[in-house]
């Protein structure tokens, strides 16, 4: 099947791009960075040579008898597309299906942070982490929703974060993508079911804190942090593909985040404080934000600015 990745020239993106090639998906990679794009694909076509190589060997061994999975399909293409901007978006999908054909399998992965406080972030960094995290899905779903929907058949992958289910200080606006995009999710799949689109399933991918570089910096009480410390992004992608596969409608990543969010459903908000505080989740975020704040200063002074 056709399958779409956004956000594939590194972090999760490209590790689900060489989980779906280990299936044999005929993939097509977005990203916005071109170069590490075309690493991705390299990577990529690696896997499909070795699929290739396996595929004749046991032809051979079983001296044509043997039922082979049909290679020829085994491709890659690349499109660098800026998912933040719609027009950019619905153009490159239209490429997508003259060149490659209709998107069965669309994963929105692609996502960004500022890293700033509230009222030190620059408002078009706000807009950037909104437009990157949340309306993209909107626009990649609208472009390739249509036709799934007239053969009742695909799957629309959300990756969206821990923090899209409960939040914390610092990140307002990474924490409102990530609701918002949660949100999206949610009401799409009562769309699709009230449709009577079966043929149509959602996977909604919540993952913890993962060591991407990220969040590089982000702590919690060092007491807990052995018990809850970051996903290693193998771990994390394998998860998210178990629950694909299977068509699962929801994977939170460890199960303890299911707990935490049922606790916040039911707790009061100063009961929530109290958690937060004692897991250390309350400023979890602020080493990361003071990194990235001295690393914007130190490049601040080594161009002059």
């Amino acid at each position: 099947q056709v399958c779409l990745i956004t956000g594939a020239g590194s972090g999760l993106g490209r590790l689900f791009a060489l989980e779906f090639a280990r299936r044999r998906a005929l993939l097509v990679l977005w990203d916005i960075n071109t170069q590490s794009n075309e690493e991705t694909a390299g990577m990529v076509r690696h896997i499909y040579r070795d699929l290739e190589a396996a595929d004749a060997a046991a032809l051979q061994a079983g001296n044509g008898e043997e039922e082979i999975l049909p290679h020829c399909n085994l491709q890659v293409f690349t499109y660098t597309c800026d998912v933040g901007k719609r027009e950019n978006v619905y153009l490159t999908a239209e490429r997508v299906r003259k060149e490659v054909g209709e998107v069965s399998v669309l994963v929105n992965n692609a996502g960004v942070v500022s890293g700033h406080h509230l009222l030190e972030c620059p408002d078009e960094l706000i807009e950037r982490t909104m437009m990157v995290n949340c309306h993209a899905h909107f626009w990649t779903t609208k472009a390739f929703l249509p036709t799934m929907l007239e053969i009742n058949h695909g799957h629309i992958v959300t990756v969206a974060s821990s923090l899209g289910l409960f939040s914390t200080a610092g990140v307002e606006d990474y924490c409102a993508s990530k609701f918002g995009v949660v949100g999206f999710h949610e009401s799409l799949s009562h769309e699709l079911k009230a449709a009577e689109k079966d043929g149509i399933k959602t996977t909604l991918v919540c993952p913890y804190l993962v060591d991407t570089g990220m969040f590089r910096g982000c702590r919690i009480r060092k007491e807990i942090e052995p018990f809850l410390p970051p996903l290693k992004p193998d771990y994390c992608v394998k998860q998210a593909m178990k629950a694909i596969l299977t068509d699962q409608p929801m994977i939170c990543t460890p199960r303890l985040m299911y707990i935490v969010t049922f606790m916040k459903s039911i707790l009061p908000f100063e009961a929530v404080v109290c958690m937060y505080r004692f897991l250390g989740a309350d400023k979890c975020m602020y080493p990361f934000i003071a990194q990235r704040k001295q690393a914007t200063n130190n490049n601040e002074a080594k161009n002059g600015i």
